[in-house]
């Protein structure tokens, strides 16, 4: 497994694992604690794994959370995502920048997104798995949203959305939110 900078978001890593394959399928390695610690990241400070399932089209986010905010490390163990991070954090050398990412079942390359970063994603096949590992419990209250369709993040979703969730149809603009989060 390698580490690589993500050059557009500071402090986000992409992780690529080498899979090994043959007749029967693939094994991977998809978490190694050495190689996150080389990069600076606690392999110790993650405290809860998730998984989703979505189907195509399926837009989750842009999400992330307020206060100290939550560092993830987010797979497609399963079919293939479109997947995007935005810097939000004001004191960043690379504040309101934007990455996307194709992740996918087969590659089982994962991405670092660092506490407050924006992240969501595009599920492009049916059905697509997404694996979280994120750094801090889950707390509802601390939940911000930022509409997947503002006009100034300006993301090129590849697929006409299916569906979305009440919370994220709902979402504010970028700038409403950015007043809120400094």
């Amino acid at each position: 497994m390698k580490a690589v900078p993500v050059p557009g978001i500071a402090g986000a890593w992409l992780f690529e694992p080498t899979p090994h394959a043959d007749a029967r399928g693939f094994f991977s390695r998809t978490f190694d604690r050495e190689v996150v610690a080389s990069v600076g990241i606690d392999p110790d400070g993650f405290a809860q794994d998730s998984l989703s399932r979505s189907v195509k089209g399926v837009i989750r986010g842009m999400h992330l959370r307020s206060g100290a905010g939550e560092a993830k490390l987010v797979r497609c163990s399963y079919g293939e995502v479109f997947d995007v991070v935005v810097d939000l954090r004001p004191d960043s050398p690379t504040f309101r920048n934007t990455e996307y990412f194709q992740l996918s079942g087969d590659t089982q390359v994962s991405v670092y997104v660092p506490a407050g970063c924006a992240h969501g994603f595009q599920a492009l096949t049916d059905p697509a798995d997404v694996s979280y590992r994120i750094d801090r419990p889950h707390d509802p209250s601390e939940d911000v949203t930022i509409a997947f369709d503002d006009p100034d993040l300006a993301i090129p979703w590849p697929l006409p959305v299916t569906l979305t969730s009440d919370r994220d149809r709902r979402a504010p603009a970028l700038a409403e939110v950015l007043k809120t989060l400094r």
